[in-house]
This record gives structure tokens, sequence and C-alpha cells, in this order.
């Protein structure tokens, strides 16, 4: 099958400088490196692919011969048969990724390209934990495809995982514990796994379950399991940070000369000082009564209860007299020629 333009390969202009070469690398060699798509041979050769096309992209001069005489240059006898074919992989590379996914051993000789050391370190940091001595460069590695970087000179952390998971309004405030199934979708069993919900935990906020995820490579600890949460409604109850906000409605009396009036908190109802003369819309602090905070146990938010004043309906004529004699006391209206009472 016909060579791919190197450029096409990483996906770049042909006038990309080297920080757009190289970080185009980073990730497709991150993409569809064997260790992060095991058994997977396209992925494998998508990475040699791209391994190829850095090793020459990558470096000034062998650039410079590629863009001159495209493939040619790096044929046997040709003016960059010094570099030893791009074919091998990385710049000296020797042995290149082979086909059986058999046991390989690989060596840098350096060159143009710089420290693949840095490279690599740059790519797959997250996936090596700790580097040997001499790095990449010179002294080369041994590899096994399907376990990783083998040997035991690398551990791999695993994978981490991500799930979702629904809890209750009050779950959320005062914390919770939940049995999570997880499955691989590959057909093995499902794993069950308990998670605490921190009290006070926000919707869409993440806790993550350390050791839950992907299992390492080469004796590597194991990735995580973050697992999302979303929080559920309350009805008539509205959450902004630690603090809760409700809202009561109160007698027409009781606006009027003051009392008491009972609110429902989230842990129970409470009985709440209503001061003479509110207005509709006034609000009340119930110091404490609002969410836990998480970083510090002892740090609580509020509860703001929004008063709603309930107008009188289906008064009887004495009642209505009453409070036509109150609205003339204050001002507010008067009688009339016939009796009736004017605004």
């Amino acid at each position: 099958m016909a060579k791919r333009d190197y450029y096409e390969v990483l996906g770049i202009d042909k006038k990309a400088d080297d920080k757009a070469i190289k970080r185009a690398y980073r990730k497709l060699a991150k993409k569809y490196h064997p260790d992060t798509n095991p058994g997977d041979k396209q992925a494998e050769q998508k990475f040699k692919e791209v391994t190829e096309a850095y090793n020459v992209l990558g470096d000034e001069k062998k650039r410079k011969l590629y863009d001159q005489y495209g493939f040619a240059a790096f044929e046997e006898g040709a003016a960059g048969g010094a570099y030893g074919g791009a074919g091998s992989g990385f710049g000296g590379f020797q042995g290149g990724f082979g086909g059986n996914g058999g046991y390989q051993e690989f060596h840098f000789k350096g060159g143009q390209n710089g420290n693949m050391d840095d490279i690599f370190g740059d790519i797959f940091g997250d996936m090596f934990h700790g580097r040997s001595s001499s790095g990449f460069g010179g002294q080369g590695f041994k590899q096994s495809y399907g376990s990783g970087f083998g040997g035991g000179s690398f551990k791999s952390k695993g994978q981490d995982l991500h799930a979702e998971i629904r809890v209750s309004f009050e779950d959320a405030a005062f914390g919770c514990e939940k049995v999570i199934n997880l499955s691989s979708g590959q057909g093995t069993p499902a794993q069950s796994l308990k998670a605490r919900v921190p009290a006070g935990i926000e919707d869409g906020k993440s806790i993550r379950l350390r050791g839950k995820g992907g299992p390492g490579m080469n004796g590597g600890e194991a990735g995580d399991l973050l697992l999302k949460i979303h929080v559920d409604e309350k009805p008539g109850y509205e959450r902004k940070g630690m603090d809760v906000y409700t809202t009561i409605s109160v007698p027409f009396t009781t606006a009027v000369f003051g009392g008491e009036a009972i609110v429902n908190t989230l842990k129970g109802s409470v009985k709440c000082k209503i001061p003479a003369g509110i207005q509709s819309g006034s609000k009340i602090r119930l110091r404490g009564k609002g969410i836990v905070s998480m970083k510090n146990p002892s740090v609580r938010g509020d509860q703001y209860v929004t008063i709603q004043i309930q107008v009188p309906q289906n008064l009887n004529y004495s009642a209505k007299e009453k409070l036509h004699e109150y609205a003339k006391a204050c001002g507010l209206e008067r009688s009339n020629a016939t009796g009736s009472h004017v605004a």
C-alpha cells in the first residue's frame, strides 16, 4: 500500500513550525499507542505511521530532504540514505514495530530529533511512572506488546474510568453510601462497588475512588474511578452553594401583628418568629440550617425563608366592614354621600 504524505499523516500544514509538529505527534501517538489500545492491530499500524512521519518532519535536515525529494530521499543509495531510512521508525530506530506482536528491541540513535526521552516524557508522562537513568537515547528499551513496556523497566498506571450516579437532594446534603455496578461492556460480569458520597457535594461535582479504575501494567498501580454526581431537585427548595432558599405563606393578620410560623428545614420543622409589619417578599435568615461544608464539617450554610402574605378571601360582611374601618383610620379610603367606601 502506498505511503501517505507525512504532513497528511500528522494532520498539519506544510508550513507548520516545530511546535505544531510536536503537538500533533503528541496527540496522535498517545491516541494510537499500543498500551492504550491492547490487541488493536489497526491502532498499532497507525502508531507506526505517525511515528515514522514525526521522525522525518521533526528533524530539520530530514524535513528539508523530504520537502525536496519526497520518499525517495530515504531510499537506499539516495541522498538521505545516511539517515537509515524513514521506514524504520524513529531516526535510527532499529527494527521498528514487528507485525507479530512479539518481543522487540528498539535502539534510538538521537540525531536532529533531539532527546527522544523528552518526547516520550511529554507524551506519556501520565502512563510511565519514572524513567530509567539512561532514558530512551542511545541505550534503547525492550517491549513486549500486550503487556506495556516490559522487562520491569516501566510501571504504567491503569486508565482512569468515568461513571455517573444520581442522588437525592437530602443524600447530597447529608452524605450517603451508594452501591454502583460497573461493567466493562465486554461480556464480563458487572463489578459492584460501594461509593461514599460526601455530605455537602454539589450537582455536577465528581468524587475520586482511588484504585478502582483500569488495572496497571507491569506492576503499576490501578487507575482511579471518577464518579460524577447528579443531584435531584427537591420541591420547595433551592440550593445556592451552602445556602438553602424556601418560601412560606403567612396570614395577613400575622404579617400585621407579628407572630410565629412553622418552617420546614432539611432537619425538620422549626418555629420562626415573624416580626410585625413584615412585607411580602421579605427574607428571614435561619442560621446554620443550610448545607454542611465539604471542606469543614463544622461549618454550615443558612436557610433563607421568603415571606408571602396571604390575602384574605371570602370575607363576611362584618370582617369587610372592619377592614374598611382600618383603611379609613389609616387614611387609605373615605365614605361618600351614599355610604360607599372610596379609596
